[in-house]
């Protein structure tokens, strides 16, 4: 009689561990995804459903990275988005606006303009040496250079002196020097006379250019005009100082 009891538990006790032994395993599949439902928020799957859950956690937990690639792509799709606010403005600056003297110049008719005409200044007047040449023809020389003194303007000085004569060569020292000779050359046409010898006609030069009369000291400076008036005569004035301040200050004072 023992026998079948313990026969009985023997086939009770498995019944009963059976169905245990399964709800324990849905009992921590539910409890996993309840937590994971928790963490990443309400699933649309059932509750009950561990692979659902498990499926959803997957999803939720890739959505960031898909989010950004989204981003990334259509960045990268649309040229305008992707190109910096600085580009756009230089491109506006970058074409050039015509000036307004670059639009007056094409206005007329792309001709180039002509220079002003400038008025070159006279070459400076041939200065002779020191020294009177007894032979020159001095009357032939006067004509010629009140000619000239019409043409270009410029005065006429007459230096009427001998080559024996210690001041005729202190004035001819004075008309060598490089300032004296630029006023000279500048301003004057120089006729050198001379009246040391027997020339009668340079002797005859001297009363009409200077006809007071007289004695004579040399050199005797006239200035004439190029219509052949004279302005200053230093027999009547006397000599300026046989230096370079002095016959310059004179040649200065009587060139205009």
């Amino acid at each position: 009689m023992l026998r079948p009891v313990r026969a009985d538990r023997r086939t009770t006790s498995p019944r009963s561990a059976a169905p245990l032994g399964r709800r324990l395993p849905l009992v921590a599949a539910a409890v996993v995804a309840a937590g994971l439902t928790a963490a990443c928020g309400p699933s649309s799957e059932p509750a009950g459903s561990a692979a659902a859950a498990t499926a959803t956690a997957g999803q939720s937990s890739q959505a960031f990275p898909s989010e950004s690639q989204s981003a990334t792509a259509s960045a990268a799709a649309s040229p305008t988005a992707s190109a910096p606010p600085s580009a756009s403005a230089s491109a506006s600056v970058s074409s050039p606006t015509p000036s307004r003297a670059q639009s007056g110049s094409g206005s007329t008719g792309g001709g180039s303009a002509k220079p002003a005409r400038t008025s070159a200044a006279p070459a400076p007047a041939k200065v002779p040496g020191p020294g009177y040449d007894s032979s020159a023809d001095a009357q032939k020389q006067i004509d010629a250079a009140l000619r000239a003194a019409k043409a270009d303007g410029r005065m006429v000085l007459l230096d009427f002196g001998a080559n024996w004569c210690g001041n005729c060569k202190a004035a001819d020292k004075v008309f060598a020097q490089s300032q004296t000779a630029g006023i000279l050359g500048a301003s004057y046409h120089l006729v050198k006379v001379d009246i040391g010898g027997n020339s009668s006609a340079n002797s005859a030069l001297l009363r009409k250019y200077s006809p007071s009369g007289g004695t004579y000291t040399m050199p005797v400076l006239v200035v004439v005009s190029p219509s052949g008036t004279v302005r200053t005569d230093t027999h009547v004035t006397g000599n300026p100082s046989l230096t370079a301040e002095g016959i310059n200050s004179f040649l200065r004072k009587w060139a205009a």
